[in-house]
């Protein structure tokens, strides 16, 4: 029996059964990238991660509404409401303009998603194509009294919210007791935070916007909710995010959202662990970022980095090193070569009935229905391969559906022609021969020779076939 699909709700801390307000629509926001530079190849376990939810959602007949945005404006190099726009901070590093910088990482964002097979939101929205609707959330916070005017800035009371930072477990009285001195004055508290920047927060900036407050741009935390609100509604399904976006950006976002509506903002909140390198977060600032790009010129496919991927539970930091990738890029090639064996020979078996197929599919979907335990189904996977019992259109049948979840591309799989060089030819004809002659041992060596010279032979039923290893 198909179980209905289980998620961790950070904000209840707990796996919950899934039930969208308005079934069987469900709206889902994503919290996108910052365009002021590459997304490296922790970023983008993120978005592979969400991937796996649209999917395994669409897959349970649920219409999904899938919303990401694109910050171009307002992230400040740090989480809080410090330091010089990031935007700001490109502009500076390679003498461009801002819509210059943001819509070339934009575009090479978008290509690595789509080497990853990572299917395109619904809608991608702009932080820059949406100020009129930032202003609009602030001006209705000030209304209604969650927002104040300061120096130029305008902020979110947090006084004014009494579940303020339940999401994160914040308590604010320990917190206050223990805080530094804010650098911003302007602030009633120090874990108020920006909604609308004006020219008293930065001079002679390029991203500023006319405002009832006077020129100049929203803080990072409004242009989620502004966009959210405008294409899903007050109340949504599921936001998705890091980790790291849990104790001030989410945090912050519920609040004025909140604040804002009166009602609740998001039904299940769902946030992806980092990866790591040496126990260490992938992190630009830190200078230990590896991009997609890399390492495809070093030779791996990007599928087999969405497969290491699959092989971490989302919720759990995942380690990247060479050894662990040189593992997923084998894993792949071996998934790749079974899966176009299998193809192979289901051309020559007789189609059989899905029933005989059910307890299979069942441990798959059940794996991912468990709060996107990808681990399992991918071991799930693997028991479909070595099934003895099954034949190969079976296998082919279950694999083919299998992938409608996991996204490797597997329908686009087809056999590469091998260009091999001579040596290998010649040890080819005579293992060839070797085995026309039954001599089984001499046919055992020469596949270990044309190994040790970097080609697998694989025997089936269609022949020998030969492959780069």
């Amino acid at each position: 029996m198909i179980q209905p699909i289980k998620l961790y709700n950070t904000l209840t801390k707990t796996v919950e059964v899934f039930t969208p307000k308005s079934p069987p629509k469900v709206s889902v926001y994503c919290c996108g990238p910052t365009v002021y530079n590459f997304q490296h190849i922790g970023n983008l376990r993120a978005y592979i991660f969400e991937d796996l939810l649209v999917r395994a959602l669409r897959q349970s007949k649920f219409a999904v509404t899938h919303v990401m945005n694109i910050t171009d404006v307002g992230h400040l190099v740090s989480d809080g409401d410090e330091g010089d726009d990031k935007m700001l901070v490109a502009m500076r590093r390679e003498g461009k303009k801002s819509h210059e910088i943001a819509a070339f990482y934009t575009d090479v964002f978008l290509k690595d998603c789509a080497n990853l097979n990572i299917r395109r939101p619904d809608i991608v929205c702009k932080a820059t194509d949406h100020i009129p609707e930032m202003i609009a959330l602030t001006e209705k916070l000030i209304t209604r009294g969650f927002a104040y005017l300061s120096n130029g800035n305008v902020y979110f009371d947090v006084a004014k919210l009494p579940d303020y930072g339940k999401l994160a477990r914040l308590d604010l009285a320990k917190l206050q007791a223990g805080a530094r001195i804010d650098v911003d004055q302007a602030k009633r508290s120090p874990f108020d935070f920006v909604l609308w920047f004006t020219k008293s927060k930065f001079e002679n900036q390029e991203l500023l916007w006319d405002s009832p407050w006077g020129p100049g741009y929203p803080g990072w935390h409004i242009e989620c909710s502004a966009m959210a609100m405008k294409y899903l509604g007050d109340e949504i399904d599921i936001h998705c995010g890091g980790i790291d976006h849990i104790p001030v950006h989410h945090t912050n976002e519920i609040a004025q959202s909140e604040a804002a509506t009166g009602k609740p903002w998001v039904s299940v909140w769902m946030h992806g662990e980092f990866l790591v390198i040496n126990s260490q977060k992938m992190a630009k600032s830190a200078g230990n970022f590896l991009t997609l790009d890399l390492l495809c010129s070093e030779g791996l496919d990007p599928l087999a980095y969405r497969l290491f991927i699959l092989s971490g539970h989302y919720r759990t930091q995942l380690n990247f090193s060479s050894d662990a990738i040189k593992g997923a890029a084998q894993s792949f090639a071996s998934l790749k070569s079974s899966y176009l064996a299998t193809k192979a020979q289901a051309l020559a078996d007789i189609p059989a009935p899905s029933d005989d197929l059910q307890l299979y599919r069942e441990a798959f979907i059940n794996s991912v229905h468990n709060d996107l335990n990808m681990p399992q189904a991918i071991a799930a996977l693997w028991q479909v391969l070595q099934a003895p019992a099954l034949r190969a259109e079976q296998k082919l049948t279950l694999l083919l559906d299998f992938d409608c979840y996991l996204g490797l591309g597997m329908a686009e799989w087809v056999e590469q022609q091998v260009t091999v060089p001579g040596a290998v030819q010649a040890l080819l004809e005579q293992r060839i021969k070797a085995r026309d002659e039954k001599r089984w041992a001499d046919s055992d060596i020469l596949r270990d020779q044309i190994k040790a010279l970097g080609y697998l032979v694989e025997d089936g039923k269609e022949g020998m076939r030969v492959r780069a290893i």
